[in-house]
């Protein structure tokens, strides 16, 4: 079966700064996949090259078999590959529900009903701006824009980061029901004990290029890599 997501030998720089050196990576259709590794490995640019943020100097992109290197931003986005960034980019001065029907695109097979299904907090504050929101709930309210726009793949960028356990433990679960409702995921994240609960394979990346490439069992049985690789006694 053709992969959600395939990055081919991507390699992208910050002017001199040749950062990701290689990449090789594939997300199949179902799956939850996260990217690991430590601060500056590259893991964030690895995601914004996907999207077309930052353009590669060489490899390859492909969404559902469909080549989208160097393509622009929205050309990319439009095509189905949805990136929640770690600044959420949500509008603070316009109310949640005002947030979401703004990003409503045609043909999407996400309505805000399903939105509020997945994310009930959304509903309740639907009337409240964005910028009175918690930072778990301005999360929530940025992963459901990105699904309206009816993603092929799913990436997200630390999406528990500095959240309180409980709202971690919340998001989680949603992140299941995402997946569970046919959107494959591309994960960045810092907390292995979230990375454990939902992944379904694991890439580890180190100075640019991906080190490890495991299965939730393999990685789980691997203690010395996760030690090695991320500084991290499993």
């Amino acid at each position: 079966m053709t992969p959600a997501l395939r990055l081919t030998d991507l390699h992208s720089y910050y002017g001199k700064s040749h950062i990701l050196q290689g990449v090789n990576l594939e997300v199949g259709q179902g799956e939850i996949v996260t990217l690991l590794g430590r601060n500056g490995a590259g893991k964030s640019t690895t995601l914004k090259t996907a999207v077309g943020l930052i353009m590669p100097r060489q490899g390859r992109v492909e969404l559902a078999g469909r080549d989208v290197t160097g393509q622009p931003a929205h050309r990319i986005a439009s095509a189905g590959l949805s990136l929640v960034p770690e600044d959420r980019g949500i509008f603070q001065l316009l109310s949640v529900e005002e947030n979401l029907r703004i990003a409503e695109r045609r043909g999407s097979p996400w309505a805000i009903g399903d939105i509020y299904r997945i994310f009930p907090r959304l509903e309740e504050r639907r009337k409240n701006g964005g910028g009175q929101l918690s930072g778990g709930e301005q999360q929530m309210l940025s992963i459901a824009r990105a699904l309206l726009n009816g993603p092929k793949v799913l990436m997200l960028d630390e999406p528990v980061e500095g959240l309180a356990p409980i709202i971690v433990e919340e998001i989680v679960a949603q992140i299941r029901l995402i997946r569970d409702a046919g959107v494959p995921i591309l994960l960045v994240e810092q907390n292995l004990a979230v990375c454990s609960q939902l992944a379904d394979r694991h890439y580890i990346l180190e100075l640019g290029r991906i080190v490890l490439c495991a299965s939730a069992q393999e990685f789980r049985g691997d203690p010395g890599a996760i030690d090695r690789y991320l500084g991290v006694k499993a």
